[in-house]
């Protein structure tokens, strides 16, 4: 959840490493802070706040001088958000300075061992504990103490580690918490974020637990758990650094909002191929789908709801039972998996930490898995036995939106290619569903241009206390995600239901006032719909639908409609989301909202 970068080379430190911490900010943060192997000292400075704060106390880090050095954004976990409680924590002889992402589970034990030994604490954290247990079993090898201290952790962890008495030179190691490693020229790099430091070298690698990686000026060693030397495989990052831009936008959001029609394309294109569809699964083989009895999709936040829409999709084309569980609830809740359960793991980044663990419990009862990322070589993609990668581009908005589209359009996919594998869809389903996919893009694109309709509809309404999402089916699941997005990045109160729950307890919330919005493209229960409308504007309530051109019982019950081009059942979330995505982001916007960074929200959700 919070952000690490680190430089050892030939160039000042500081503002390397704050540029690289710039391009952290979306994954959250309330502080940040620089450590630099200084004139036989490590100089740390660090602030509450955001980044700029911390450029305009350092000018722009030319307080810091030194070649060698880590960086941190936090997003507090234990302790409030203070100076204090800022990283990097130095030991308290100054001999030891850490940057850390993850929790530590045990340290109020490894806490109160210190403390019997004479040493003094200034912090709330559990990541003091780190650079203290290290200055603990530090005599004079580094690599030891590292090893030592790491012995006694518990929980998950990234860490950038400096040695005072070995000034030119950063340990990094980690354990379900990401840690890239980059190589430059005559200078390397450490980030929780490929983006950190695309800027400087695009040849990374991944680090794995239980590997200590040593950086230097001159290069990056990197030894297992046994202290034996090994190489690891270089990646050549092909990411077009602009992707991570703004471009002239005014915020990521909008930007990424805009991109969808062309992610679309790029995500179900490649997978089309002589007119069917092809997902290059290299692990699961045709007659491991037809022996499948059961399907779980396990994810959290917005994927979660990716899930919700599939899973209808899934169980029709397929004609299984089909789960949507919570990747935080799952390996608690003795999921009924075994090897004929497939379980499809939703993730954006990968490195989500509930469901990560999810898998591992799905897969040790001996489920199939398919993992679905858009970050290549992100943990959950590298333990899984197949991946099928959204390609959305880097997505530096706190609050998801192309990437939620990316993974609709392979879960799509995924249910047609099952579906026919397993007998119950056609050739003339797969074509149908094809033929959705190349017409998707330019659908989205003339809903996009008609985004100022919905600009004046937040207008009317970014006022609003509270704001609930009615929707019946797959429309449900679409409110799900509507109102999360509303709620992320606006703050106002929202929530949603299923259309039919009205009457048990959901109508005593109506008010003269409250705003509704009613997805009505579900036609299936179009006209149950309609009803739910006309009861909540019997009490009082403001109604939005989102319902196909040209239905006129939906434009004789709602005050505002947002019409959607008529379209195809399957794939008609695709669609219906946009509005929802642009509805959320310029109520944000008309309140003043920090719409790319979210309070208290982190892009990658790496602690559990």
């Amino acid at each position: 959840m919070c952000g690490i970068v680190g430089f050892a080379g030939t160039r000042q430190a500081a503002p390397i490493l704050l540029d690289g911490l710039e391009k952290l900010e979306y994954r959250g943060y309330d502080s940040a802070g620089l450590a630099i192997e200084g004139d036989g000292e490590i100089l740390v400075k660090k602030q509450k706040g955001r980044l700029r704060v911390l450029r305009e106390a350092t000018h722009n880090g030319e307080d810091l001088p030194g070649v060698v050095g880590i960086g941190h954004t936090r997003w507090a976990t234990h302790g409030e958000p203070s100076d204090v409680n800022s990283h990097p924590h130095l030991s308290y002889n100054g001999e030891v300075c850490i940057v850390h992402n993850g929790i530590i589970e045990n340290y109020i034990e490894l806490r109160n061992f210190l403390i019997s030994k004479g040493y003094e604490f200034a912090s709330d954290t559990d990541t003091e504990v780190i650079s203290q247990l290290m200055d603990y079993y530090y005599h004079g090898d580094p690599t030891e103490a590292v090893e030592q201290a790491r012995s006694h952790l518990m929980g998950s962890y990234a860490l950038g580690i400096l040695f005072r008495q070995t000034p030119d030179r950063i340990y990094a190691i980690c354990k379900d918490n990401p840690l890239i490693i980059g190589i430059g020229e005559g200078e390397n790099f450490m980030a929780s974020d490929v983006t950190a430091i695309l800027k400087y070298t695009r040849r990374v690698f991944r680090l794995s637990e239980g590997e200590l990686a040593v950086l230097t000026r001159d290069g990056v060693t990197v030894t297992d758990s046994y202290g034996e030397p090994i190489e690891k495989e270089i990646t050549n990052v092909t990411w077009d650094e602009n992707a991570a831009e703004k471009g002239g936008y005014e915020h990521f959001m909008i930007k990424e909002i805009l991109e969808q029609p062309e992610v679309i394309r790029k995500t179900a294109s490649p997978r089309i191929v002589n007119g069917t569809i092809n997902l290059s699964l290299k692990s699961i083989s045709d007659e491991d789908i037809r022996g499948i009895d059961k399907i779980y999709i396990v994810a959290c936040g917005s994927a979660y709801h990716v899930g919700c829409v599939a899973k209808p999709i899934l169980s029709k084309l397929c004609r299984l039972p089909v789960f949507v569980e919570l990747a935080s609830e799952f390996k608690y809740s003795d999921p009924m998996v075994d090897n004929k359960t497939l379980t499809i793991v939703i993730s954006q980044s990968g490195e989500t930490l509930d469901t990560y663990h999810a898998l591992k419990e799905a897969a040790s009862r001996g489920s199939r898995i398919i993992s679905v990322v858009n970050v290549v070589g992100s943990t959950i993609a590298m333990v899984s036995e197949d991946v099928l990668f959204t390609w959305a581009g880097p997505e530096i908005a706190v609050a998801t939106t192309k990437a939620y589209s990316a993974q609709l359009i392979v879960m799509y996919m995924l249910a047609m290619y099952m579906g026919r594998v397993r007998g119950v869809a056609t050739e003339a389903d797969e074509k149908e569903l094809i033929r959705q996919l190349e017409a998707l893009p330019d659908a989205v694109e003339a809903i996009l241009e008609k985004k100022e309709q919905v600009q004046y509809l937040a207008s009317l309404f970014y006022s609003s206390k509270d704001i609930f999402f009615l929707g019946r089916n797959i429309d449900y699941a679409l409110a799900l995600e509507g109102s999360l997005k509303l709620k992320e990045i606006s703050y106002i109160h929202s929530e949603a239901y299923a259309a039919g729950e009205l009457k048990h307890g959901t109508i005593s919330l109506i008010e003269q006032g409250s705003l509704v919005v009613a997805l009505c493209t579900y036609k299936p229960l179009k006209e149950k719909l309609v009803s739910n409308i006309k009861e909540v504007v019997a009490r009082g309530a403001v109604v939005i639908a989102l319902a196909n051109e040209g239905d006129t019982n939906i434009e004789a019950v709602a005050d505002h409609v947002i019409e959607l081009p008529e379209w195809e059942e399957l794939t008609m979330p695709s669609l219906a989301i946009i509005p929802l995505q642009l509805f959320a982001y310029y109520v944000a916007s008309l309140k003043g909202c920090d719409i790319d960074k979210p309070r208290n929200l982190a892009k990658s959700v790496t602690v559990e």
